[in-house]
């Protein structure tokens, strides 16, 4: 039939974007093409609302760039030069490739690479059953969550809280290290409500005046690094003017007395000299939560992604228990809902394979490991092979210049499966063209929400795109790889996963199109303990028991505080690098994700630097002018915005636009570390000094 000829319909389907939201889509389908996205307002949680971006999504699934025939470089690495070959072709190589490194090095030198490119779990996740089926080296992921769930268990014990719609019902919303007006939209929409609906003040805690920022009534701005020390100086208040919950604390906390003898010098004043928040401000918010007990504290990655940011993590949630938040609803402290899905995921991820214990190479030091640091590949062999999916190293890692170095290397085959020629593709020795949401069949879960939803086939890809899962069976035909997970469809696999999980069958979920699945109030709000053995919030946090995947290599966490505080590791600036840099999310991108479509570049216009007026001046910078920023790792070149709605001596650079479209060919992330985080390792993306200078 021609694609004309198809009726126009409305499909239903979920974000497979990484955000918390997993917003539910209802889908314009005609022609054979998907048209409007729209947010669906049965979702209580997406309540029809979904960002601008996703909107466009047709511009994206449609775009004439897309990748729809497999290729084999031609010229040098990074060149672009690339021919197309047939996909039998294209396995087979890949093939011979990994069967060639294993010879040479043994199956440790193949390390298959994925991430959050699509937070589908049969196509993200299964890549996992092939390394697991060939004793492939594993992959420890570090890039995004490590310091924040880290932080948040070592208080409760588990990746939990209350019903974020409950934000809608409380009576103070606090916004902590998070923009939502750009990146979770769906936060603002029940905000709002509170606000419309109850009288609700909204509160923001960022490092520059954010949108969200913009929007709030209690705006709080403050350097990077510091939030550890502005939730101390609320606990310290809460604790002197006697708006601490006592009889909570005795209760539910493990050391209350410990915790108010801790805080004693940590006073407004003691971090107004470390924030930068006048002292007078700090009172005041810390008293509107210890009057409030309807205060919701929702807290972002954004702060913890910095050398102290489990630390700070912490130190927030245990705002919540000092002033007894958790017991009422509209109250308490949440960051995301991972604990409650409980997936099986033994198909998927071939976990029923015996002897899984190969090495497992951290994604954030991708750089150390691909230019052979000994450490960095854990005293074993290098790394000769590798097949991505679903992520952008070459753009979206920290350190990039020793991920470039890495890249070039002739020794190192690269395929590497994607939608759209990224900087990664073009590292590549094979390009295998993939489907997008709408053209496979996938399950996903909330992050930001309670909802498991099905994003269904809607349309077919274009061209000659395959889905990540049918890649991943052909090379495990190839390679000999044995697992059932290989012999079974996408649809067969999901039903599999929620049936062993205990949430029906595919057919109910394809029936309903999401399903809530979110505790009763006692359980999300500890009512009847906190998910440690003694059953209280650990105020003073035993970070060698967390909950959390350790890497390989771990630290010595006798290091870090005994007690919410600021940890002093951050990279503080200094005489040659005075400046702190944090590098936020653009609202028009996700990642690198949307840098490609004509309306997103538009609206972001090119790669920019938020910089003081004041700061400007000093340095005789004005608007538009190219500046070079430098760090100890690298540089980048991007236009200047005067901007007063940052701190002096603290720049802000939104979005990861490609490397190529910074003046030098150089992106943001050249300016970024890769040095793990501690406890549980992870990318400091926030917490870099720089210098700055006119090109």
């Amino acid at each position: 039939m021609n694609q004309h000829n198809f009726p126009a319909r409305t499909g239903h389907s979920a974000c497979p974007h990484d955000c918390p939201s997993t917003c539910a889509l209802e889908i314009d389908i005609s022609g054979g093409r998907i048209g409007r996205v729209r947010g669906s307002s049965a979702n209580t949680y997406t309540a029809g609302v979904i960002c601008a971006k996703v909107a466009r999504y047709a511009e994206r699934a449609n775009h004439a760039d897309r990748l729809t025939r497999p290729l084999r470089r031609m010229g040098a690495k990074g060149e672009g030069n690339f021919a197309p070959i047939a996909w039998d072709e294209a396995l087979d190589e890949i093939a011979y490739r990994f069967r060639e490194a294993e010879q040479r090095h043994g199956a440790e030198a193949v390390w298959p690479y994925y991430y959050a490119g699509t937070m589908g779990l049969v196509m993200r996740d299964g890549i996992n059953r092939l390394t697991h089926a060939k004793g492939y080296s594993r992959f420890f992921s570090s890039i995004c969550v490590n310091p924040a769930w880290g932080g948040f268990m070592a208080g409760t014990g588990k990746l939990a809280g209350p019903d974020p719609r409950e934000i809608a019902k409380a009576d103070l919303v606090v916004i902590w290290g998070t923009n939502p007006v750009s990146t979770q939209v769906n936060v603002m929409t029940h905000a709002i409500r509170a606000r419309k609906e109850r009288g609700a003040r909204i509160a923001v805690i960022d490092v520059y005046r954010s949108p969200t920022v913009e929007q709030a009534d209690i705006p709080l701005l403050i350097r990077p690094g510091t939030d550890g020390a502005l939730a101390c100086a609320i606990m310290h208040v809460l604790f002197r003017d006697d708006l601490a919950d006592r009889a909570y604390l005795a209760a539910f906390a493990d050391d209350p007395a410990g915790l108010e003898a801790h805080l004693k010098d940590r006073t407004p004043e003691w971090a107004e000299g470390i924030t930068g928040l006048p002292a007078a401000e700090i009172e005041v918010f810390a008293h509107a939560i210890g009057r409030t007990p309807k205060t919701f504290i929702r807290a972002g990655y954004g702060f913890t992604r910095s050398r102290n940011g489990a630390v700070n993590m912490h130190a927030v949630a245990s705002i919540a228990t000092v002033a007894g938040l958790w017991q009422h609803e509209g109250g308490g402290a949440f960051h995301t809902n991972g604990a409650i899905f409980r997936w099986n995921k033994q198909m998927i991820e071939g976990l029923d394979i015996p002897g899984i214990a190969t090495r497992r190479l951290d994604q954030s030091r991708i750089g150390d490991i691909l230019t052979g640091d000994p450490e960095a590949l854990l005293g074993g062999p290098p790394v000769a092979a590798m097949l991505i999916q679903s992520t952008n190293p070459v753009s979206v890692a920290p350190d990039q210049d020793k991920v470039l170095r890495g890249f070039a290397r002739e020794d190192l085959f690269v395929a590497v499966h994607e939608q759209f020629m990224t900087e990664t593709a073009r590292m590549a020795d094979i390009v295998l063209p993939a489907t997008m949401f709408t053209e496979h069949d996938d399950i996903y879960q909330g992050g930001g929400n309670q909802y498991v939803l099905l994003g269904p086939k809607l349309v077919e890809p274009p061209g000659e795109c395959r889905t990540n899962h049918e890649v991943v069976c052909a090379l495990a035909e190839r390679l000999g790889a044995e697992h059932a997970g290989f012999h079974m469809s996408p649809r067969d696999i999901a039903d599999w996963t929620l049936q062993a999980t205990g949430r029906g069958t595919l057919a109910e979920l394809e029936q309903k199109r999401f399903i809530d699945i979110q505790p009763d109030f006692e359980t999300a709000h500890y009512v009847k303990g906190f998910n440690w053995p003694d059953g209280r919030f650990h105020l003073k946090p035993d970070w060698d028991k967390v909950p959390f995947s350790r890497p390989d290599k771990t630290w010595d966490h006798a290091q870090m505080p005994e007690w919410p505080d600021h940890w002093d590791v951050i990279e503080e600036a200094t005489a040659d690098f005075p400046f702190r840099l944090v590098t936020a999310p653009a609202r028009s991108f996700l990642n690198s994700s949307f840098t490609e479509t004509p309306s997103s570049i538009s609206r972001e216009r090119r790669p920019e630097l938020m910089i003081h007026p004041e700061d400007a001046a000093a340095l005789a910078i004005v608007t538009g002018d190219l500046l070079r920023i430098a760090s100890a790792r690298g540089e980048a070149l991007l236009h200047a915005r005067l901007f007063d709605g940052v701190r002096r001596g603290v720049v802000v650079a939104e979005s990861i636009w490609p490397n190529r479209a910074h003046a030098n060919g150089r992106g943001i992330n050249s300016l970024t570390g890769a040095d793990p985080v501690a406890p549980f390792g992870g990318a400091a993306f926030h917490d870099n000094r720089v210098r700055i200078e006119r090109a």
